[in-house]
């Protein structure tokens, strides 16, 4: 019996480990994604060991800060405890956009790499513009790309840089990869400051993991279509499941979450099949996790995908 139950432990243990090994590979290479799948990826659970930070976890799952600290508001994030179950969201909504290029969504403070031509979909965590420097919503489009690129000092930062150039190198905040925006002064670049993914914290660019940014680099080109949106609800599907997942209003732009919420959910034609209570539930908790709150009529999986994923 004893040695039974220690098979069973050691069974479990590998498809655990397994799992994680999938997912982690599927954030790196890609979700397919469809007219009924508008949810991708799943949510892991990872056991902390002595002398990880929050930083680690995070980054080892291929997530930013926020994504953990909204779910753990009262850890410590030097000293999480020993052999504490945390959840994993490594599941995602997918932005209501037309699914094409590149789409950041600035709530969630996260970026997806649409490929229509195989319904694949990557998406890695960024780093985004600080109070007083806000990343605009936009319509654009990369314009050039650059390894190694020099760091043109704006003047307003030059007194505390003591500098007006800085070169490539491990002080150069732009990292190793370069991806001009046909958005004046903004790009899309990698980072010296790790820590910083999933934060506030640059002057309007969006920063990427060095790792991410060498496979993001690797696969666009000149003229790949960016759009930058303000989402901080998202509503989507899984066969016949509603999901929505809700971020905090990180620059305060949505007088009333609730209202809009609700709206949205008229539009697509699908509030008589929610939980108004799951819903409002949600809205409350703001911790960026993917809720399922309702179920679908029968053939109406398609119907709302298609609105979903054409939104804008």
């Amino acid at each position: 019996m004893i040695k039974a139950f220690h098979i069973n432990k050691i069974i479990s243990f590998v498809l655990s480990i397994f799992l994680v090994l999938s997912v982690q590979k599927a954030i790196a290479g890609g979700f397919s994604y469809g007219n009924n799948q508008t949810v991708v990826g799943v949510v892991q659970h990872h056991i902390v060991v002595p002398k990880e930070t929050l930083s680690d976890i995070v980054r080892n799952y291929g997530l930013g800060y926020n994504e953990l600290s909204l779910l753990y508001p009262k850890m410590d994030p030097w000293l999480p405890s020993p052999g504490q179950n945390l959840v994993i969201p490594t599941q995602w909504i997918l932005p209501s956009t037309k699914l094409f290029g590149l789409v950041i969504n600035l709530p969630e403070f996260r970026l997806y790499h649409f490929i229509p031509e195989t319904k694949m979909v990557s998406t890695y965590p960024v780093g985004i513009g600080d109070v007083g420097w806000e990343t605009p919503v936009a319509v654009s489009h990369i314009i050039y790309r650059q390894v190694d690129p020099t760091w043109l000092v704006p003047k307003s930062l030059r007194a505390k840089y003591g500098a007006t150039t800085i070169p490539p190198g491990p002080k150069n905040p732009l990292g190793k990869y370069w991806l001009g925006l046909s958005l004046t002064g903004y790009g899309i670049h990698g980072t010296n400051s790790p820590w910083g993914i999933g934060r506030r914290v640059s002057h309007g660019c969006i920063r990427l993991y060095p790792e991410h940014i060498a496979l993001l680099f690797e696969n666009v080109s000149v003229n790949t279509p960016v759009e930058i949106i303000y989402e901080p609800v998202k509503i989507g599907v899984q066969d016949q499941s509603i999901f929505i997942e809700v971020h905090p209003d990180i620059y305060n732009r949505i007088p009333d979450m609730q209202a809009q919420t609700f709206r949205r959910l008229h539009e697509l034609g699908i509030f008589s099949d929610v939980s108004v209570s799951l819903v409002k539930d949600a809205l409350e908790k703001q911790n960026g996790l993917p809720v399922r709150v309702g179920f679908l009529k029968k053939g109406g999986d398609s119907k709302i995908a298609v609105k979903t994923s054409n939104n804008r």
